[in-house]
């Protein structure tokens, strides 16, 4: 279920942004129009007689004229939602009936207008489904325009017609050599085409008294007016029925159907059975696809403007921040001196452990070191245990999982300051010293460390780095601030023993133990800061395998927490300042909108391909414009070297899904309710000792990061 509903679900968006691009005459139109042509091939008789031309079956092609004081009102191009309904309004106040020639597209999106049409006593005729020049057209294009618009009349009132206007017709004696042929063909199909003989030109705008005067035929005789219901304002055309209609009736002319003008059988014809089971199917497949895209667009819409609106806030508060924290004189409160113990534990660690311990023996604050071996099978116990280091205990226990590890080594602990890292993660000697200072405040339960990868040097590795500088270290000076930072990383985190012992210790009840436990120092009154200087090195996926594992587990865990402090909302005091600012903020922009965000992308693509395209690639730059800022600002203030943002872009082709396809995994998972266990990384050991730092308190440019 986890592969085939993101499947199905995908399969499902791209079939309704194609109908809808069809439908918009955005897929598979032709707008190219012919120039005009010779008419030697085309009879005199049909070049010098009426506009009704019937070139039905094997009888000899027909030019048919309208009997005097009789008047065909046609209307082409509709039905449109906002003037068909002005125009079927006037025609049925001064009871006058009309012949709609309606494209598929129009149709198909708006298939109540074509059913009022019918039941107020107008005719339909055919307009093509996408409206293109049928001359440039094959006969089976042609085929396929005429049977996809009498799809949609089934779908839209159960009829089918056998009139039919070409688009960009005009007067009968315009008919070509090019355009004989193909009213030939209609009419062997069945067909009576339709053209004019007196033209509103309405399309001009000239006016609502031009277009009256217009459509006013030269003689008594009867006359086919061509007027437009739809491709634009037809506000003149409307004003102008208004004083057309009663003019012409006073001067005892007959507003008729076609058919009733000629008096011929009606051109409609009811369907049903499987014509009308398919007609109905399609139409109602164009509500779904046009009201689902319509719902997502305004939904992108607003996140997008929420997500524009959450960059701007983060980038004011982490100015704020940086300024609050690095101003001269700023502390925390009295100086922390007093001695830590730091956590580490550790299951099948043994290509990182060396590294981390030794990263611990060089820090510059008195600490003791606790590794909690947890079932390992690899000698990662043997290997710290041989390393004979003074203030370094190995706890061995049953492969309880890291929140039991945790607590258990708390059991141990000798300090009432705790330091929590990875067994894959090593630390700069000022780390702990860093990460403990906010303590001086007593209101501190808990401190985030500044998390950073360390093995940058592949292109996974890469767009990890630019994921944590500008991701998580930016989110945390905005969630400092705003007091709901929702997670302590893992890898770099402090906690005072009481505050910890208060909450009942890590818990086991998600995969995410380091997010659970920081909702919970919320929802218990502590205040979670981030200690910029605290910095940990820590080992990043290598594969693409790899990483989808550990963002599983990370987005499974944070639904977890989510919903396990979920009460927070309702609550009153500091769980309830929690709930209601911090829990939003998470479930917006780290569950619910990352899972929208591949719209963005399938729309991006559809644009690319069949809309917009100029537009649609500005669009797309403007919004990489605005996370190269965002990661640029980042990286100024974590000092870190520009030269990485170079693969952003590609960051945001494809790392980016690889995150969306796994958070709508981790919601499929939820939703089945599905379980997900621990899946332990492979470790390289790539990262070791960090980077030696000078006397001024700067890293020397000559060495490189701690990257092996």
């Amino acid at each position: 279920m986890r592969y085939l509903l993101p499947s199905l679900l995908l399969v499902a968006l791209l079939a309704m942004l194609m109908l809808r691009g069809y439908v918009h005459s955005e897929i598979l139109a032709d707008h190219r129009v012919r120039p005009p042509a010779a008419t030697d091939q085309v009879p005199d008789r049909i070049l010098k007689g009426g506009p009704v031309i019937d070139a039905r079956g094997t009888t000899t092609p027909r030019a048919l004229k309208v009997p005097d004081h009789k008047l065909v009102l046609t209307f082409d191009d509709g039905p449109d939602p906002e003037w068909t309904p002005k125009v079927l309004d006037k025609l049925k106040e001064y009871d006058a009936h009309a012949v709609f020639f309606v494209t598929g597209t129009m149709a198909s999106r708006h298939p109540d207008l074509v059913r009022r049409m019918v039941d107020e006593g107008h005719e339909i005729g055919l307009h093509t489904f996408n409206h293109p020049d049928l001359a440039y057209q094959s006969k089976s294009r042609i085929d396929w325009e005429l049977t996809q618009n009498q799809l949609v009349l089934a779908g839209a009132a159960g009829i089918r017609t056998s009139l039919f206007r070409p688009p960009y017709s005009s007067f009968a004696h315009a008919m070509d050599d090019k355009s004989w042929p193909v009213t030939e063909y209609i009419g062997s199909l069945g067909y009576i085409t339709v053209l004019n003989n007196t033209d509103s030109e309405d399309w001009k705008r000239p006016g609502a008294g031009a277009i009256s005067r217009n459509a006013t035929p030269k003689t008594p005789h009867g006359a086919i007016v061509l007027m437009h219901d739809s491709g634009g304002d037809r506000s003149q055309t409307v004003a102008a029925l208004d004083h057309f209609l009663p003019r012409m009736q006073h001067e005892g002319y007959e507003f008729a159907n076609l058919t009733e003008a000629l008096g011929a059988p009606s051109a409609h014809t009811p369907v049903s059975g499987v014509q009308l089971l398919q007609g109905k199917a399609f139409v109602g497949a164009v509500a779904v696809s046009e009201g689902t895209t319509t719902a997502l667009v305004a939904g992108l819409a607003a996140i997008g403007v929420l997500v524009i609106g959450r960059f701007a806030l983060m980038l004011v508060l982490s100015f704020a921040h940086a300024r609050k924290v690095r101003r001269r004189g700023f502390s925390w409160g009295p100086p922390v001196t007093e001695p830590v113990t730091v956590l580490v534990p550790a299951y099948n660690e043994r290509e990182c452990i060396a590294n981390t311990v030794r990263s611990l023996m060089e820090s510059d604050h008195p600490i003791e070191v606790i590794v909690i071996d947890d079932g390992s099978t690899d000698g990662t116990a043997d290997i710290v245990e041989a390393m004979w280091l003074p203030e370094v205990r190995v706890v061995r226990q049953a492969n309880g999982g890291k929140p039991a590890a945790l607590n258990n080594g708390l059991a141990h602990a000798s300090h009432d300051l705790v330091v929590m890292m990875d067994g894959d993660t090593v630390f700069e000697p000022s780390t702990v010293r860093e990460l403990v200072q906010p303590f001086g405040d007593p209101r501190v339960g808990a401190v985030a460390g500044n998390a950073k990868v360390g093995n940058r040097d592949t292109l996974i590795g890469a767009w990890q780095h630019i994921e944590y500088v500008m991701g998580f270290n930016l989110d945390r000076r905005m969630y400092d601030l705003l007091g709901c930072m929702p997670t302590i990383p893992g890898a770099v985190g402090a906690f005072r023993r009481q505050a910890l012992e208060r909450v009942g210790g890590m818990s086991e009840d998600t995969l995410a133990e380091d997010t659970d436990i920081t909702m919970a120092m919320h929802r218990d009154g502590w205040r979670v800061v981030y200690a910029e200087r605290a910095r940990a090195w820590t080992e990043a996926p290598e594969s693409v395998q790899q990483l989808w594992s550990q963002r599983y587990r990370w987005s499974y865990g944070t639904m977890q927490a989510i919903w396990k402090h979920r009460r927070a909302v309702i609550e009153h005091g500091p769980s309830g300042r929690f709930g209601r600012v911090g829990l939003p903020l998470v479930s917006l922009f780290m569950v619910l909108f990352p899972l929208l965000a591949p719209l963005i992308d399938v729309f991006l693509l559809y644009g690319l391909v069949f809309g917009p395209t100029r537009n649609t690639i500005i669009a797309w730059l403007g919004v990489l414009a605005v996370q190269a800022v965002c990661a640029a600002y980042a990286f100024r203030l974590d000092g870190e070297r520009m030269i990485h943002l170079i693969s952003l872009p590609l960051q945001q082709v494809l790392y980016r899904q690889l995150m969306y396809v796994v958070l709508l995994q981790s919601w499929i998972t939820a939703l089945t309710g599905g379980r997900l266990r621990w899946q332990k990384l492979r470790r390289t050991g790539a990262v070791e000792a960090p980077v030696p730092v000078s006397t001024t308190g700067r890293r020397r440019d000559d060495i490189r990061r701690p990257v092996a």
